[in-house]
């Protein structure tokens, strides 16, 4: 049975049988009480007029007020807070960043309910992310004679031990809208998350989009590629020719196996959600998102920012 306090009618029959001289063992047989909590009671709460139950009713209440935990919150710490939120970090991140650096910041938990308290100047709650199930793909795209299934991806690329290992997808525009849409990659290890806009969903666009990347870094940096089966990765022949990598192909439905690009779908499409029309987002638009994206602090990677990690790896490239 959990444990409860005095209340002020216990306090009060502790008093009366106090004065008619029963020991702290009777007293709590007659209360249906632990003869330790009695004790400890009448120790804490003597004065010269032996035990008093309205006065030790008072102390009891002045103890209790002055252990409530102090108030943190300020209009200074709000608003440095609605910034991150801001610049789409979540509450997690915001207070083990701050905290990996040394600087005060409550938990995320205080954030959290701050939030749904309405503190915020703004509202901030939009900007979390929005959590729910989510179903299961189905392929629509046509089939193609696939390469090197995933199965015989090593076991060192899977558990994100080396760099160099990147997972491919495309998000697209609504139905009804235009045909344009971007290609999306993302460096397995340390996250590291791009997206180029193609002016359709074929083989050539993602050739392309995929060696404008893979120009932007070094050599060695595109090692492997996981894909999912739609038509536009029939180029992986010549992705794996043109630029040295290994394709490896996920099973039908099974987007898990391509978490890391699925998460970071998730990630874009705040930015641009479902009805937008590619063709209409500027460069500029694209490139802020993925700025943000790639400078939160991730738990993952221990607080580091994807681009730090990134850059961390790359610098140890020969």
């Amino acid at each position: 049975m959990s444990y409860t306090h005095l209340s002020i009618i216990e306090r009060s029959k502790l008093e009366v049988l106090h004065q008619l001289g029963l020991s702290a063992r009777a007293i709590a047989r007659e209360l249906d009480r632990h003869h330790s909590t009695i004790s400890r009671e009448l120790r804490k709460n003597q004065s010269l007029n032996g035990y008093q139950a309205v006065a030790s009713e008072h102390r009891y209440k002045h103890l209790r007020q002055a252990q409530k935990p102090r108030e943190k919150w300020t209009e200074t710490l709000g608003k440095e807070i609605e910034q991150r939120l801001h610049e789409t970090w979540s509450p997690e991140q915001i207070s083990m960043r701050y905290r990996l650096k040394g600087e005060p910041m409550v938990s995320f938990k205080t954030i959290y309910r701050w939030l749904y308290q309405g503190r915020m100047i703004r509202n901030t709650v939009q900007q979390l992310r929005h959590k729910g199930k989510r179903q299961k793909p189905q392929e629509k795209r046509g089939r193609f004679l696939v390469g090197t299934s995933i199965k015989q991806r090593p076991k060192e690329i899977r558990s994100r031990e080396t760099f160099g290992h990147w997972e491919l997808d495309t998000v697209v525009s609504s139905r009804g809208k235009s045909k344009a849409c971007v290609a999306t990659c993302i460096e397995r290890k340390t996250r590291l998350y791009t997206a180029i806009k193609m002016p359709d969903r074929t083989s050539l666009s993602m050739e392309i989009a995929i060696g404008v990347v893979a120009a932007q870094y070094p050599a060695q940096t595109f090692q492997t590629a996981t894909v999912d089966r739609g038509k536009e990765f029939a180029c992986f022949r010549e992705l794996e020719e043109s630029h040295g990598m290994t394709v490896y192909f996920a099973d039908p439905y099974s987007s898990w196996q391509r978490g890391s690009n699925e998460n970071g779908n998730g990630l874009l499409r705040e930015f641009f959600p479902k009805g937008k029309d590619f063709a209409k987002v500027t460069e500029e638009e694209l490139e802020h998102a993925l700025q943000l994206i790639n400078n939160r602090p991730r738990k993952c990677l221990g607080w580091k920012t994807a681009h730090e990690s990134f850059e961390e790896e790359v610098s140890h490239l020969d």
